[in-house]
């Protein structure tokens, strides 16, 4: 989508704002746009070179000849620019500039948008405005929220090795030429867009944080010594292409969170190192890297790199910045051993002062122009206020990486059982800081390299235990407070390091039941995390955890309670890093009532043992334990945790009478019980009545019947005398008549 040339022009306030350092959106007309001029098309190309004889642009378009296209100088602030005609896009190029000294350099354009697949070293011209977005609803969603009352659970990935296509190529797709070569062909952004967005979706991660994606020479660098601080890597495919990546991540509900490189660059001759000859960008090399440190007294450095940060936001919808080695830029004297070669402020201090106010005004710039997009430092030392505003003196990040944890809680892990009451402060410690700054907890690829060892061959014990350990270690990880971050590869417990050159071994999770499971585990770990607001609503302040038993080191167990804003929600959690489970524990309830287990890092279908409070609902009891009034016996699994909710409050309990009340109601009863009394004797001297009058009359009754009784006998006999004297004087008459 070309404009017109001139709208490409600098004007008098872009080349003061680049002096200055806060020309924000310079990338808008330096680099190479399509655009036309007297009705042809091309491009426009614009570069910053001060101090040299010429500078002209060459590539594809001219046959490479070096004198063919010359580029005209700005009056001030040594710009160089200018048209040419009948460039089309994807077409390679290079800056040839002759400097104060008479040598000729070429050159990779700084702010080119996409460069050639390496080991090519010339940038490729692109137009990257005509793609069309559709994550809309996640971007208005997005700003409409506090990120800081969000989940915050981090896959991190490194797009070359994530996975490759088991196609027997090189990583370019080539026939290798060593078997050791034959690693498989990369995965595009279109495949990534696919399928790494569908495993994130499914293993219920709320964001990737991708390493550098920046376009970088040498692969084992992991994309960390940055020559196209502009351009995506064309490893992978074109720009257009990963913004369809970050598209359909946003699509799936998926944050995206890029790794930012601004502590140095890489020294290849292509770049950025000596540009006109001198020191245009750098300041000095790394003592421990071998790259060069920008400095950041000059404004137009300035310039580069915070528009190159808005750069990622506004053309990209990053919806984070990790700003990577954030120590190494602090101190004047980071990896320096040698006393002689260390410097000082006046004031004797080590800050450096540049790089600091850089740091702040990097984060203040994304404040108000994305104040709903993330800051992460990488930061490793006790440096204060990281994620403060620069008003307070701080440096204005959201977030800090908390190494500390990651440290002390890795150390602790890869204790042996017999040890670990000795050492239960490591897994305590790090709730004395917990609120000092905002923290992520980092289990990064950091750990995993180097002979560090991988995070499931750091636990104790056999297969069983190592895999428990690994359990347990992300249950204590998602339920401490602060966000957290996982390097991919740690979800399916695998046992090798990181290789860069090669692709995670997810057939691990495939072939092998244990890994399986574990990474099943995972996956519910993760979706109860987004289900539980109490886990992320107040993860970076006091008031979202409270302790029940910090100090129970003989059994090495820790409990807790982590509150959200509805109290409700609470959870009580309790972690056994020891290898015997406890069937009755008692914990102390952060209040009275019915408590239900909701989630438990030693069920069967997770690989564990099977020591489980499923289907009992808890009724706590007044027996005091924890400092509570109130507690509960639980079943703890060994080697893992349990997660109980309140699940509502017991029925209520007469309420208690007063001594008032108490003698009124004694003297009720009495009163009651005296009336109850008179009421008694009177229904008794009433039934005696009823009684006595009852046998009189049934006496009366008898004797009446005997009298009756007698008189119908009497008349009975009375009745048989005359019958017989009649019987006799009839007999005699007849007798007398004969």
């Amino acid at each position: 989508m070309s404009k017109p040339d001139q709208d490409y022009l600098l004007s008098n306030d872009d080349l003061f704002l680049f002096a200055k350092g806060e020309w924000f959106r310079s990338y808008e007309k330096l680099g190479a746009h399509p655009a036309t001029l007297d009705g042809q098309e091309g491009y426009h190309f614009g570069v910053w070179a001060p101090d040299v004889r010429s500078v002209h642009v060459v590539g594809e378009f001219n046959d490479w000849d070096a004198e063919a296209t010359a580029l005209t100088r700005t009056p001030v602030g040594g710009v160089w620019y200018g048209f040419v005609p009948g460039v089309v896009e994807g077409q390679l190029y290079k800056y040839v500039i002759e400097t104060r000294a008479g040598d000729v350099l070429y050159k990779a354009d700084p702010y080119a948008f996409q460069a050639e697949l390496i080991p090519g070293t010339a940038s490729r011209t692109a137009e990257i405005d005509s793609y069309e977005w559709g994550d809309e609803f996640w971007i208005k969603e997005r700003q409409s929220h506090n990120h800081m009352k969000r989940p915050l659970n981090i896959f991190e990935v490194h797009l070359g090795s994530w996975k490759r296509h088991d196609d027997g190529l090189t990583a370019f797709g080539t026939e290798p030429t060593d078997p050791e070569e034959a690693t498989g062909s990369w995965y595009t952004y279109d495949d990534l867009s696919d399928e790494l967005v569908s495993y994130v979706k499914e293993m219920g991660y709320s964001h990737i944080e991708v390493m550098p994606v920046m376009e970088h020479p040498f692969d084992g660098s992991w994309g960390y010594q940055v020559t196209g601080y502009y351009a995506p890597t064309s490893r992978f495919g074109n720009p257009k292409q990963f913004k369809h990546f970050m598209d359909a991540c946003h699509q799936a509900g998926i944050g995206v969170i890029l790794d930012w490189v601004p502590g140095g660059f890489c020294p290849d001759e292509h770049g950025l190192v000596h540009f006109n000859g001198t020191k245009q960008f750098e300041k000095e090399v790394h003592p421990n890297w071998g790259t060069y440190k920008f400095n950041f007294e000059k404004g137009e450095v300035r310039t580069f790199l915070i528009s190159n940060l808005l750069y990622w936001i506004d053309e990209y919808h990053a919806d984070g910045i990790r700003m990577d080695g954030v120590t190494s830029m602090l101190y004047l004297n980071f990896g320096i051993d040698d006393p002689g070669q260390k410097k000082f402020n006046p004031d004797g201090s080590e800050n450096d002062y540049p790089s600091i106010e850089f740091v702040r005004q990097c984060n203040q710039t994304v404040g108000i122009y994305h104040p709903d997009v993330m800051m992460i430092a990488e930061e490793s030392t006790a440096w204060p206020l990281v994620t403060r505003p620069p008003e307070v003196g701080g440096l204005g990040f959201n977030y800090k990486w908390d190494m500390g944890w990651m440290n002390d809680t890795l150390r602790y892990c890869q204790t042996d059982f017999p040890f670990r009451p000795g050492n239960h402060s490591l897994l305590t410690f790090s709730i004395m800081y917990a609120f000092n700054e905002n923290f992520v907890l980092p289990l990064s690829h950091d750990e995993v390299v180097h002979g560090k060892c991988s995070l499931i061959t750091r636990q104790p014990g056999d297969y069983w235990r190592q895999m428990a350990g690994l359990r347990s270690l992300a249950f204590y990880q998602t339920t401490h407070p602060g966000g957290q971050l996982n390097f991919m590869g740690n979800e399916i417990g695998q046992f090798i390091e990181w290789r860069y050159y090669e692709g995670i071994e997810y057939f691990l999770a495939k072939d092998y039941e244990a890994h399986g499971k574990h990474q099943h585990y995972i996956a519910a770990l993760n979706k109860f995390y987004l289900e539980q607001p109490a886990l992320w609503e107040r993860a970076y302040t006091e008031d979202g955890f409270e302790w029940i038993d910090a100090n129970n080191s003989n059994q090495c167990v820790i409990s807790f309670v982590r509150h959200g804003d509805d109290p409700n929600d609470d959870l009580l959690l309790v972690i056994n890093y020891e290898v015997n489970p406890y069937e009755e524990y008692r914990i102390g309830v952060p209040r009275p009532g019915y408590w239900r287990e909701v989630f438990n890092s030693d069920e069967i279908e997770f690989g564990g043992s099977g020591v489980t409070n499923s289907d009992i609902r808890f009724e706590s009891e007044e027996v005091p334990w924890n400092l509570r009034s109130n507690s509960i016996k639980v079943r703890v699994p060994p080697i893992g945790g349990a997660i109980f909710k309140y699940d509502g409050p017991l029925p209520p309990k007469p309420k208690k009478k007063t001594v008032v009340e108490k003698h009124a109601e004694a003297k009720a009863k009495a009163a009651a019980q005296k009336k109850s009394a008179k009421k008694v004797a009177a229904q008794a001297k009433a039934t005696a009545k009823k009684v006595v009058d009852k046998a009189k009359s049934d006496a009366e009754a008898a004797a009446l019947k005997a009298k009756r009784s007698a008189a119908a006998k009497k008349g009975a006999a009375t009745r048989k005398a005359n019958a017989a004297k009649k019987a006799a004087e009839e007999a005699a008459a007849k007798a007398a008549a004969e």
